[in-house]
């Protein structure tokens, strides 16, 4: 599977961790960066590129990590097509890729021990999507409000 995974300062342990982990495993890892660390850094440029590479990439999945994986998560759902979940657990690493199709998760590096987060990753990468048709549903209508941005009615 291709992997693209981009941190800021805070997750660039794990990043380099999951890096080696995941290609160790078989995978095609492209590392979006950072480099190196830096204290200093803006995490939203690794997180968009990321999460660009994910959606021109069909079939590849994604992974972003900061400290608590909430700016992360936020800055890689605004490139559209785009689909990540912030995952805590194994339970939300399965949910996200079954129910959600998420194309990409988000974590904390400061959350959770690497051995945790390596798990939710492992757990995220090798769950499909159910495509249940209410999920299925559900994606298309976040999908056209990400194009057209027209508010839906509300359900009855």
């Amino acid at each position: 599977m291709r992997i693209y995974i981009g941190s800021d300062h805070a997750g660039y342990e794990l990043k380099n961790h999951l890096v080696a982990h995941l290609e160790k495993a078989g995978h095609e890892v492209t590392d979006i960066g950072p480099a190196a660390f830096d204290p200093e850094d803006d995490y939203p440029a690794f997180c968009f590129h990321a999460a660009a590479a994910v959606v021109g990439d069909p079939g590849s999945l994604g992974v972003v990590i900061g400290g608590s994986g909430n700016g992360e998560q936020i800055a890689a759902n605004k490139v559209p097509g785009a689909r990540c979940a912030l995952v805590w657990n194994e339970e939300t690493a399965k949910l996200a890729r079954q129910h959600n199709d998420a194309n990409l998760m988000g974590i904390g590096a400061r959350m959770h021990s690497t051995d945790d987060a390596v798990r939710f990753t492992e757990t995220f990468l090798a769950e499909p999507f159910s495509a249940a048709d209410r999920h299925q549903r559900r994606i298309d209508q976040v999908a056209e409000f990400d194009k057209t941005r027209e508010l839906p009615d509300l359900p009855a």
